[in-house]
């Protein structure tokens, strides 16, 4: 682990007031641990270099901790109210939004996307809290008619269990409270793996769980090194006494933990890939249209989950758009996130950089243009690649059949409706989609024919705790966030009362 110099250090090289947000170890049943010798190292992206060493916590304190999950949910879920869970929920809120600035440093420094954007992830993860106090009161069971004059049925809506809870690097902040919120509001426990590259953050948020009176027991987080993760996702998705688990990831990965988890029939949500159309017709509002793709395609310099993969523009407005494209791009700036200046960062590592550069290279070799950008900002650091834009790229390159996540814009021209409606939907993906469009014949019947779970119509900007979140075929399944967010954290159980 860091010591207490380090940290003492850290913090103030980032400007972090609270220090006691800075955790360096695990939150296993009520008691952080920490180790001299066990740890693995916190990269900040921007530099590449080491900010903190981290307790990387033992398997056989990870499975004790599971066990302990489930002594504390036997009592969690008997012993709180939907109220009762409300009241630490919302308190919850107030210190996620209390101490926004700290750990939006936190993220910026481990994660390296622009300071205000994390000031944004930490709002919208404060939300979730927010959302899940709302409707943790809320949990409603029915009565059902029955066929018999003599008898009733009452449906109870109870928690599942111990939740397993798996985020990525890219919203360590959001995706933990995306999922911890829907957990507390059901009256389960939860045992969090952060993600490598970033669990500083949500050590932070423990310790904020920890001063909102969640008891002991009903969060648990270990971090752990990468070489680790596939012995850890082992460990939850096999676990008998773990009875749900919640991913956010790659399909491939989310496919192993899939198949993992089905010796013990887990109840499962997943939030996987993504292969995104964003569809731009000629009666759309052009400049409406250029600002949703620098929102949704470089946000985070292209490293979210619901960002456009692929754009497809009209042919009547195709150079408009992208000479358009072209000039906002060029007045970004890339560099440090810390740099109030900073409109783009780094990727999170080299094999990031390596990934675009790759799609890059092959797209040109099949006849696509570069309009701007196209190349390693080696005079930044080694995980900085400059905002691209591809004109006339084939629908045979690579960018078009994986997801990038990065910051390459290709640009492929289009003729038709059913034309684009072919392109988009020819993926195995299905996780997010946006077009552009005034025309509201063509709004419902091309948000009624793309393949996606969620479609952003004139906005590239759909992400809220009110939305339904998750996708379709390799992009997963089960809803997070929204009215329904609870139901993958219940069981439904069903009382006959006879003999009236």
């Amino acid at each position: 682990m860091s010591s207490s110099k380090e940290i003492q250090d850290f913090a103030e090289k980032y400007g972090i007031k609270n220090i006691e947000l800075v955790q360096t170890g695990a939150l296993l049943n009520g008691k952080w641990y920490n180790d001299t010798e066990n740890n693995f190292a916190v990269n900040n992206p921007a530099f590449n270099q080491p900010i903190l060493n981290v307790y990387d916590t033992p398997l056989d304190k990870i499975k004790q901790c599971i066990e302990d999950a489930q002594v504390a949910f036997e009592k969690f879920s008997k012993e709180t109210t939907g109220r009762a869970r409300n009241t630490i929920l919302m308190k919850m809120y107030e210190l996620v939004t209390e101490n926004t600035e700290d750990l939006a440093r936190i993220i910026t420094a481990e994660n390296g996307k622009p300071l205000a954007e994390s000031r944004g992830e930490i709002k919208y993860a404060a939300s979730f809290f927010q959302w899940y106090a709302e409707e943790a009161p809320r949990i409603y069971g029915d009565m059902i008619p029955s066929a018999s004059g003599s008898k009733r049925i009452l449906t109870m809506k109870q928690p599942i269990g111990v939740v397993g809870i798996l985020t990525p690097w890219n919203f360590p902040a959001a995706m933990i409270t995306r999922k911890l919120g829907a957990a507390i509001a059901a009256g389960c426990t939860a045992v969090i793996k952060p993600a490598s590259n970033t669990p500083l953050t949500a050590l932070a948020i423990a310790y904020l769980a920890e001063k909102a009176g969640l008891p002991k027991g009903v969060l648990n987080i270990f971090p752990t090194a990468h070489n680790k993760s596939r012995e850890v996702g082992s460990i939850v998705c096999e676990s008998p006494l773990v009875k749900k688990v919640s991913f956010t990831g790659s399909t491939g990965v989310g496919m192993a933990l899939m198949s993992q988890s089905a010796s013990t029939l887990k109840k499962l949500s997943m939030e996987l890939g993504g292969n995104a159309p964003f569809i731009v017709f000629s009666d759309a509002d052009l400049e409406n249209a250029v600002n949703a793709a620098m929102d949704c395609k470089l946000r985070q310099s292209g490293q979210t989950c619901v960002c456009a993969n692929r754009l497809f523009i009209q042919e009547e407005i195709y150079d408009r758009f992208a000479a358009r494209l072209v000039e906002r791009v060029k007045a970004t700036k890339l560099g440090n996130g810390m740099d109030p200046e900073t409109t783009h960062g780094p990727l999170i590592h080299e094999k990031a950089v390596s990934k675009v550069s790759s799609q890059v290279k092959d797209a040109v070799s099949k006849g696509a243009k570069i309009l701007t950008g196209g190349r390693v900002a080696t005079e930044l650091g080694p995980n900085f690649y400059e905002l691209t834009i591809l004109s006339d790229v084939p629908t045979t390159a690579d960018v078009n059949i994986d997801e990038t996540f990065g910051p390459l814009v290709p640009l492929i021209k289009f003729k038709t409706e059913e034309e684009v409606i072919g392109l988009a939907n020819d993926t195995e993906y299905g996780l997010a989609g946006y077009f552009f469009t005034k025309d509201y014949t063509r709004l419902f019947h091309v948000a009624e024919q793309l393949n996606c779970g969620m479609i952003g119509v004139n906005t590239g900007a759909i992400s809220e705790a009110a939305l339904p979140f998750g996708g379709v075929n390799w992009s997963g399944f089960g809803r997070e966030g929204s009215k329904y967010g609870v139901d993958d954290y219940v069981v439904i159980k069903s009382v006959v009362i006879g003999n009236l």
